[in-house]
């Protein structure tokens, strides 16, 4: 029997491209993720993704079936919406965070749609922006805030938001904590940077930026925010962060001269499904919520 879950594995592996990314937007691991892409392929009779080192791609019956996969899950997605609506408890809009959102400017944006909607109950998903996209694509989650830039197809923005960023430096490097520094002299030590498997055409700006100011520390990748800060705390990298909160012993906090590495945003959400659940006029007062924020 086909199942939601079926489509969900289909349509998560024809975006990532890989089975370990797939399974984690879909929520779950990658062993039930392969079992319930071999049942999905019995059911339909043919081979719909040929593997290769690495990663998948569609066969020719993959991606003839993608597109009747997707509407399927729209009006799920659909049915879903107008079930919720029958709930004593009210509809439900599903928002979605990009991990590299300041944990105050989130909740800025989730109180202005409580507000905006008070009789609909908000739930929040926060992930990277590369496992955001497809879900918002898909419907299965009507709002986000993700990194700009990024390929929006099937989505609608807002406009883009810039968070202004601060240098946390070990003080063995520059004791004067406080003292606005150019982002040439933040060169003794690696800048720490998140996969750019999480939202490549935002991480390559920030890459490029960084190169075009000529930094000779490099990079380092990080899994996480708190990694970065635990290895700036060991006096082994530079995080930049937008948020002001985040600090620990022995690290300054300084603003980088002419802010070049803004953290940007957008509001994105599903052309065809947001309307109906989030009215025109509310829009503008959560890109609000965002500048308010920053």
């Amino acid at each position: 029997m086909l199942t939601e879950r079926h489509l969900q594995i289909f349509v998560a592996l024809a975006e990532e491209q890989h089975f370990g990314d797939a399974a984690r937007v879909v929520g779950i691991t990658q062993p039930p993720l392969s079992q319930g892409l071999r049942r999905l392929e019995a059911l339909v009779g043919a081979k719909l993704f040929e593997r290769g080192p690495g990663r998948v791609e569609l066969t020719a019956a993959g991606a003839a079936l993608l597109p009747y996969a997707r509407r399927a899950l729209g009006s799920l997605d659909e049915f879903h919406h107008a079930a919720s609506a029958q709930d004593p408890d009210g509809p439900e809009l599903r928002l979605g965070l990009t991990a590299e959102l300041p944990p105050a400017t989130g909740a800025a944006v989730a109180a202005a749609c409580g507000e905006a909607l008070p009789k609909t109950r908000v739930t929040v998903v926060s992930a990277p922006t590369s496992q955001l996209l497809p879900q918002l694509a898909s419907g299965r989650l009507q709002l986000g805030v993700v990194l700009h830039p990024a390929v929006l197809d099937g989505l609608e923005a807002g406009p883009v938001t810039l968070l202004p960023t601060a240098a946390l430096v070990p003080t063995s490097l520059h004791p004067d904590d406080g003292v606005p520094l150019k982002l040439r002299d933040l060169d003794a030590l690696p800048i720490a940077v998140r996969p750019r498997a999480e939202a490549p055409a935002a991480r390559d700006l920030f890459l490029d930026t960084l190169a075009l100011h000529q930094p000779t520390g490099g990079t380092v990748v990080v899994t996480d925010e708190r990694a970065a800060l635990a290895m700036a705390a060991a006096g082994q990298a530079i995080v930049v962060t937008p948020d002001p909160s985040l600090q620990a012993a022995g690290l300054g906090r300084h603003l980088i001269v002419d802010d070049p590495l803004p953290l940007r945003l957008r509001l994105v959400w599903p052309t065809s499904r947001t309307p109906s659940v989030l009215p025109a006029d509310v829009l503008p007062q959560l890109v609000s919520a965002l500048a308010v924020e920053s």
